[in-house]
């Protein structure tokens, strides 16, 4: 019998997974599964580690230990860089945020971007987790 996060990730393990280093785990799982609605495929307690996934997204969280830090940590975490998801529909995740008074860090928006001679359409929005990392929420439009 299976244990509530106590199995592998859905369709096994990404090619690139993330690590994310946090500052209160709990918190983290709270916004990550409790808002978001990840679920945990596993966990090391003991360790203070999780391993979430979202239809096919997979990311890890560690509370800071020091065994990955190459600087001082300070918020926001992750400048530089944002972690773009696809999501069946954006609109489940923007209600959800709003019921919890979440703010958005960039509002839903629609997107256009160049790709191998088209346009590729995005329904997006941008948010950050407790600790800063931001996350990019799209939904695909098709091409043009």
């Amino acid at each position: 019998m299976e244990t509530p996060g106590n199995r592998l990730p859905t369709g096994g393990f990404a090619r690139l997974v993330p690590e994310l280093d946090v500052f209160d785990l709990e918190h983290s799982v709270a916004f990550w599964c409790g808002i978001l609605g990840f679920q945990i495929a596993y966990q090391r307690p003991e360790s203070r580690f999780v391993y979430l996934e979202l239809r096919g997204a997979q990311v890890m969280l560690c509370q800071r230990n020091g065994n990955w830090e190459t600087g001082p940590l300070e918020r926001p975490l992750g400048r530089g860089i944002n972690f773009q998801m696809f999501v069946n529909s954006v609109d489940p995740l923007l209600e959800v945020l709003g019921r919890a008074n979440w703010p958005l860090f960039r509002e839903c928006h629609v997107a256009w971007y160049r790709i191998a001679g088209e346009e590729r359409g995005n329904r997006q929005f941008l948010v950050q987790d407790p600790d800063g990392y931001l996350l990019r929420f799209a939904e695909d439009l098709g091409s043009r």
